[in-house]
């Protein structure tokens, strides 16, 4: 057996055939100025 896999199918694979989608973060992180005042508000 081979330790590489077999790349053939994915050498032969269409990138055309694609959808172009847009990602959008659904949950993106805080800041550091909002962690800030988060902190400031609880202490």
């Amino acid at each position: 057996m081979s330790d590489k896999p077999d790349l053939t199918e994915i050498e032969g694979f269409d990138k055309s055939k694609l959808k172009k989608t847009e990602t959008k973060e659904k949950n993106p992180l805080p800041t550091k100025e909002t962690i800030e005042q988060e902190r400031k508000g609880e202490a």
